[in-house]
């Protein structure tokens, strides 16, 4: 008696846990996740090519909101189209002359790079090392590289000096402008 009764008791709990995990599973199921797009749904778009994802949870996370920019009110004594903070001249002059500083600097540090590349560049013919002679292929290689390394270096120097005429101040020789 007292076996049957233990045997019914395990007959019941079994039943109730696959009920549970019956219950789960439809659950499951239910909360199915599609990704359609960028987007997330557990509704899909049938016009959408809305494809099932596989195991694991999607955690949604809330972005910050965008700020709205507050209204700006113009300044009566400010004339200037695109609202740009004004600099007196003598702060601007500064300005232009610390960039051309910087600018001089980098012109230096690129013109000594580009003779560097130069002299190793041997008008296309690069000195060639240990290695180079067992391996041709390992010699071409570096002169293309070289090629490249100095084609970079020029534009690098061009730039430089665009820049540097760009800052330049305009230089009047006595006639009118």
């Amino acid at each position: 008696m007292r076996l049957k009764l233990l045997c019914s008791v395990r007959v019941w709990v079994l039943m109730g846990l696959a009920c549970v995990a019956c219950t789960a599973v439809a659950a499951a199921e239910s909360q199915r996740i599609y990704r359609c797009g960028n987007a997330y749904t557990n509704q899909p778009d049938p016009t959408a090519n809305c494809k099932p994802l596989a195991g694991g949870s999607v955690t949604v996370i809330e972005g910050t909101r965008v700020q709205v920019p507050q209204a700006v009110v113009p300044n009566s004594n400010a004339s200037g189209g695109a609202g740009a903070a004004k600099v007196d001249a003598g702060e601007q002059r500064q300005r232009d002359a610390q960039a051309q500083t910087v600018l001089q600097a980098e012109l230096q540090k690129a013109l000594k790079q580009h003779a560097d590349l130069l002299r190793e560049w041997n008008n296309g013919e690069p000195e060639r090392r240990a290695d180079d002679v067992r391996q041709p292929q390992k010699y071409q290689d570096r002169v293309v590289q070289l090629r490249g390394a100095l084609q970079r270096a020029e534009a690098d120097v061009a730039g430089l000096q665009r820049e540097l005429l760009r800052l330049a101040p305009p230089t009047h020789t006595g006639g009118k402008p």
